[in-house]
């Protein structure tokens, strides 16, 4: 790719963002009559006011308009960033224990009590991101107790780690798994994938020796214990003791992992890590891109030892597909690694953007068609693997850019 080229892209995603994402996101999400945002919305854009609200995809608009009014000041981000952090706080957020729930009701009321570490990890990313973006002191305050808690009830203080889920008073949970699909198993790749960007996001509002020492461990236990570094994947479930219970593959992860690993390193500012995780953060895109990729530039979903074992391409596997390349080519220089970004973004905008109804699809099938059984808008489907590339490839487009310039 010339520097023409790295500009129409540059551009390209930033007219995603502003013209698409942002947009469908402000208009269809909020729930006007009952508060903070609806549960579920069709592909169709047909809403169901039955559904529940969920803390993650909540979580996440706050992180999202947090972080697009830090970067284009619009008025309508702030709004949503604020209706956002709200309702976590009113309807979420239990007085009475701590934490947030995993679900409330239509209206807001407590439907899912359980303390899901992962879901606790992206309320203090969002947080963390709402600080940055308002200077709010209430919300920093909250981020900090949300980051004592965690340590208080979710640290292992034996293998080091975090359990994966506890009841509403923070006994650990006979059931541990994040969703069906999921092992049940005592700690997993994911939870510590997202409590690594969340502590990493707060130690950018508060400079704390805990926060700085347990962000240091969850990078360490992602270079020493969760990758496999004879073929620089990640194992996704352990026991308690860090014994690997699963051979499971999973590309998106993966590939995400590699550049959020620099982000928490590059955070901490130490330089002979940033040097460790920076050749690591390599070897697992190159990884990414031996294993996971698709003739197409797409990549697949999952896999194990025998093979591809779900060959359907998510909506935010190659969102982080775009942006893991983008920082493997950045530290490596590679031309390779600019070539699958460019690629992967082709595949989006081909097969996921919906230029009917707006937004994204959550996945297509292997030869590219919509796979319609996940709605627009649900639990886990959100603006923040999206919006996200989309930031984050823009500020690394504008930095290559500046380095050769059109």
């Amino acid at each position: 790719m010339d520097a023409k080229q790295l500009l129409g892209m540059r551009n390209a995603i930033q007219r995603e963002l502003s013209g698409n994402i942002l947009p469908f996101w402000t208009k269809h999400a909020p729930d006007e009559t009952r508060g903070g945002f609806i549960g579920r919305l069709s592909n169709d854009l047909v809403p169901d006011l039955a559904a529940p609200k969920g803390l993650i995809v909540t979580a996440r608009i706050l992180w999202t308009f947090s972080a697009a009014f830090r970067r284009f000041p619009e008025q309508s981000h702030l709004r949503m960033a604020e209706r956002a952090y709200h309702f976590l706080m009113e309807r979420f957020w239990d007085a009475e224990f701590g934490g947030a729930f995993w679900m409330v009701d239509p209206y807001g009321r407590p439907l899912d009590t359980k303390k899901k570490v992962y879901g606790q990890a992206f309320l203090l990313y969002a947080l963390a991101e709402y600080v940055r973006t308002t200077r709010n002191p209430a919300a920093l305050d909250k981020a900090r107790h949300l980051f004592q808690i965690i340590e208080e009830h979710g640290y292992d203080k034996v293998h080091t780690g975090y359990f994966e889920t506890y009841e509403r008073n923070w006994i650990l949970a006979a059931d541990l798994r994040l969703s069906e699909k999921d092992l049940n198993e005592a700690k997993s790749m994911n939870t510590h994938l997202h409590l690594m960007e969340a502590y990493a996001n707060l130690f950018r509002v508060w400079t704390n020796p805990l926060l700085e020492e347990r962000l240091r461990s969850l990078i360490r236990n992602f270079t020493d214990r969760i990758l496999d570094r004879t073929h620089f994947r990640l194992i996704c479930f352990f026991d308690e003791a860090w014994e690997p219970r699963s051979n499971l593959v999973s590309y998106g992860h993966d590939i995400e992992t590699s550049w959020l690993l620099c982000e928490a390193a590059d955070v901490l500012g130490d330089g002979a890590l940033e040097e460790d995780i920076r050749s690591v953060a390599v070897r697992m895109a190159q990884a990414v891109i031996d294993w996971g990729r698709d003739v197409d530039g797409s990549l697949f979903y999952e896999a194990e030892p025998s093979g591809i074992m779900d060959s359907d391409k998510h909506f935010w596997v190659q969102a982080e597909a775009v942006v893991g390349f983008l920082n493997a080519f950045q530290l490596s220089g590679k031309p390779h690694f600019l070539e699958a970004a460019g690629q992967c973004w082709t595949f989006i905008q081909d097969h996921l953007v919906d230029r009917r109804h707006g937004d994204w699809l959550y996945r297509v099938s292997k030869d590219g068609k919509p796979i319609l059984d996940v709605p627009k808008i649900s639990e886990w489907k959100c603006p923040y693997h999206s919006g996200r590339m989309c930031m984050e490839s823009m500020e690394r487009l504008d930095q290559i850019l500046k380095r050769n310039p059109a």
